[in-house]
């Protein structure tokens, strides 16, 4: 388990690799032994076969709930780590997204100081990760440390750019509704509004061009066995 905060020299956040090194040297000081771009996670730590993997953006979005999500079949302890903008406590939304992670059981690291010019940089436990309910991928988690204990040096930047596929706005909007309908079960377009799906979000559900929604009644959706997989 990670202490509550961790203090470390600052720079200036230009790309998600600029959040690296703040949480690199915060594993490390709590005796993790850290590489970056471990089997596509963006940091893995590693403490008497102990793993941890953070995950890193700019800012918050399905994209990276999705990872997270992903990491969750490797270790119980997941974190997503984000900057916190500039004379601001936390980042926008964090009420809704706290609430989000508690539910998917994923830990959240914020980084203040990144814009601050050399004051110092620190990483907070905002919440932590809770025990995955869903069955670890222990071939995966052996690929993991395979990976990571055969590298003699770190040469990777955690955050860096990957081949993935692009993803639309609309997919991306389509992943969040999915993503929620998942947590809270059926719902209707206003209630996924008020967790920030946007204005669009009767529209998608209505085309349903993905074929990820079912529509229960008049206003009242849930998923279908294709946007459970989505």
């Amino acid at each position: 388990m990670v202490k509550k905060i961790g203090i470390i020299n600052s720079g200036m956040i230009k790309n998600e690799t600029d959040l690296y090194e703040p949480v690199k040297k915060y594993l490390e000081h709590q005796g993790y032994k850290v590489k970056a771009e471990v089997a596509g996670c963006d940091v893995v730590g590693e403490r008497n076969r102990s793993l941890i993997v953070v995950e890193l953006k700019k800012q918050f979005s399905v994209a990276l709930l999705v990872q997270a999500v992903k990491r969750q079949k490797i270790t119980d302890l997941v974190y997503i780590a984000i900057p916190v903008p500039k004379g601001k406590t936390v980042p926008p939304n964090y009420n809704g997204m706290r609430l989000l992670l508690k539910r998917l059981g994923i830990g959240l690291l914020l980084i203040h100081g990144l814009e601050g010019g050399g004051n110092g940089e620190k990483v907070e436990v905002a919440s932590y990760p809770e025990e995955f309910s869903g069955k670890l991928n222990g071939k995966r988690k052996k690929a993991v440390l395979k990976e990571m204990n055969g590298r003699i040096t770190d040469n990777n930047t955690g955050g860096s750019r990957s081949v993935d596929k692009k993803i639309t706005l609309y997919r991306q909007n389509a992943l969040q509704i999915a993503l929620l309908l998942s947590i809270f079960g059926e719902s209707t377009a206003l209630q996924l509004k008020n967790y920030g799906t946007g204005k669009k979000t009767g529209s998608i559900l209505n085309n349903n061009y993905y074929g990820w929604f079912v529509k229960i009644k008049r206003g009242l959706y849930s998923l279908s066995p294709k946007g459970i997989n989505a």
